[in-house]
């Protein structure tokens, strides 16, 4: 039995190990396409040799160091419960988020800037990927080139419209495809490397391309991601065992080609095979390649999204479960709609990867540099570090960071401008939201009916019970909701019994069933109970299955007559409160265009009131 037991821990291990290769490493993995040929079109046209050597050293260093030396050996160890992502580190920096109405910290602001510029990432990703690699028909058969752009466009299209159907099926085929694209790769570039292996003395050499380097270490945030999916050890074997051998060897071997045939001006990743049928079909593997990093990123920009709306940061957005199986893979049907929209656009508008590429490093870098940031406070804050050995550690992962941003700002004219505009319009939103709904809470819950008030109501002879339940969203676990108070104030009767439900968010992935759910009654029998369920920002509530729960719990509750009372708001602008007018305008926007309460907790359509709740701002 124990061999037994240690033969299905190595399969299950390595099955995990093969999943982070199709996953983590899609955008990675595809970055050979078009990173060293950018790299080489910065080159002069003198001393070639030395320049190829200075763009291969410059490449295998930056994956080193970064990859390598900041992800993996540190920044993916500044777990959440096992989980990764920038919003991991906003909640183990915890103590800088603001809870209450006096704005967001200056920390909390930071990450979510990065946040924000992962979505111009999720847009740029697909796009550049799928580009990059249709452009390999260029080179089977130059009558392609204008076509190019559609065919990537139609792929892309395809693309999003098969998500609302989720990535079950399409996910058992990521690791194996691209364990097949890593060892054709590398494969190629050993060949290469056989007829100049003077490639190898790279890593002693430098050069001025920093802009065009930072496109071989694009995706790596996705390491640090999506750790909860698959464990740091499990991607650090991918990493080690199949991705950066398949890597460094593929662009060693696009250098050395280009040095043993100077003259040849051919795109430097598929002329690694002869012309004809192989080039082909290297463009074809090229395109699955392709189109599973676009998967990866799409599906992390909404998980991304849906952590967001979570902890308070982004607006209520339809929420659908495409694998009963498994609670992560869900699809978001805006969310889609916007990364379709621009991801088309943007291969539509620069037409070629060389072009789009411009675009492209600034939201990488931008990330890079908030990370450190927001790392250098998880050691001082959750490690305990002291603050000069914090500093000295985030002091040499901006060392590498910085540089790589700086030397990509002059593309800000070239394209750069797209994902900062995406990001200032993400990061418009968040804020805003986040604000008004502090505003919102100050304003209403300041002068809250305490526990004890609520219990002289339920006692008062002046207010009838009536058979049922009824169940009232709290938005404060420690108040009286309003809509009680408007019910009461109303009808003048309650419910024989009556349930404060309080869904909290808390700053972990997921939270243990064991810690679910905490009930308790208040008074003694009025037959008022105060229900409080947590979740963690990686789940989804659903209030139905949270009363069955509470009924479980001892409180009489018939689930199908229950009624469900909340409160709707109505926001008017013109009021004290402390925001901008252009932000109160668009919290109202934002408020009346986000998906209804009754929807996003999945109440029964039939048993639901909502009581209209005017909030002058």
């Amino acid at each position: 039995m124990q061999v037994t037991g240690t033969a299905g821990k190595t399969t299950a291990g390595a099955g995990l190990t093969l999943g982070a290769l199709g996953v983590v490493f899609g955008d990675i993995g595809t970055s050979p396409l078009y990173a060293l040929r950018e790299c080489l079109n910065y080159l002069p046209p003198v001393e070639r040799a030395t320049g190829v050597l200075g763009a291969l050293s410059l490449v295998f260093w930056a994956i080193l160091l970064v990859v390598v030396g900041k992800y993996l050996l540190f920044v993916t160890r500044a777990d959440n419960r096992g989980e990764g992502g920038i919003f991991a580190l906003l909640a183990l920096s915890h103590g800088d988020r603001a809870k209450n109405a006096q704005g967001i910290g200056t920390l909390t602001l930071l990450i979510l800037l990065g946040a924000a510029l992962l979505y111009g990432d999720g847009i740029i990703t697909p796009a550049i990927s799928v580009l990059g690699a249709v452009e390999g028909l260029n080179t089977f058969d130059p009558s392609f080139a204008p076509k190019v752009p559609f065919i990537s466009a139609l792929i892309l299209a395809g693309l999003f419209l098969f998500q609302s159907r989720g990535t079950k099926t399409i996910g058992r085929i990521f690791g194996p495809a691209m364990l097949i694209w890593f060892i054709v790769i590398g494969g190629l570039g050993v060949w290469h490397i056989m007829a100049a292996p003077q490639v190898y003395e790279a890593p002693g050499q430098a050069a001025a391309l920093l802009g065009a380097v930072v496109l071989a270490i694009t995706g790596t945030e996705a390491l640090y991601a999506d750790m909860g999916h698959f464990g740091r050890r499990h991607i650090a074997r991918a990493w080690y065992f199949f991705a950066w051998p398949g890597l460094i060897l593929n662009y060693f071997g696009q250098g050395a080609r280009v040095l043993a045939n100077p003259a040849d001006t051919s795109h430097t990743f598929f002329a690694l095979v002869p012309e004809g049928m192989p080039r082909l079909a290297l463009t074809l593997l090229s395109i699955g390649a392709a189109i599973i990093a676009s998967q990866a990123m799409i599906t992390g920009m909404f998980s991304i999204t849906r952590q967001a709306i979570q902890l308070g940061f982004f607006p209520r957005l339809k929420i659908t479960h495409t694998n009963p199986d498994q609670s992560g893979q869900i699809y978001l049907p805006l969310v889609n709609s916007l990364l379709a929209a621009g991801s088309i656009y943007v291969v539509l508008a620069f037409g070629s990867s060389e072009r789009l590429v411009a675009a492209y490093g600034i939201a990488v870098t931008g990330t890079m540099v908030v990370t450190s940031l927001a790392f250098f406070t998880v050691l001082r804050k959750h490690w305990r570090w002291s603050g000069w050995a914090a500093a000295l550690l985030c002091g040499l992962f901006l060392l590498v960071d910085v540089p790589l941003f700086a030397s990509n700002i002059h593309k800000f004219a070239d394209g750069g401008w797209f994902p900062i505009v995406v990001a200032i319009g993400v990061i418009a939103i968040m804020h805003t939201w986040k604000r008004g709904k502090d505003e919102i809470f100050r304003r209403i819950y300041a002068n809250e009916i305490t526990e004890e008030e609520l219990c002289n109501i339920a006692s008062s002879d002046r207010i009838a019970r009536v058979r049922g339940t009824a169940v009232f969203m709290a938005g404060n676990p420690t108040g009286t909701p309003l809509v009680l108070l408007h019910h009461v104030k109303a009808n003048k009767v309650l419910h024989d019994t009556v349930v404060l439900l309080s869904v909290v968010t808390e700053e972990v992935p997921s939270v243990p069933e064991a810690e679910r759910l905490e009930v308790r009654e208040i008074g003694h029998g009025l037959g008022v109970w105060r229900a409080i369920s947590r979740y963690g920002y990686m789940e989804s509530p659903d209030v139905t299955a949270i009363m069955e729960h509470v009924r479980a719990a001892g409180v009489p509750v018939k689930l199908h007559e229950t009624t469900y009372y909340f409160n709707r708001e109505m926001i008017i602008t013109g009021g004290d409160s402390r925001m901008f007018e252009w932000q109160k305008h668009f919290y109202s926007f934002l408020s009346r265009n986000a998906r209804p309460v009754r929807d996003y907790y999945r109440l029964p359509p039939m048993q639901i009131i909502e009581v209209g709740l005017p909030i002058q701002l």
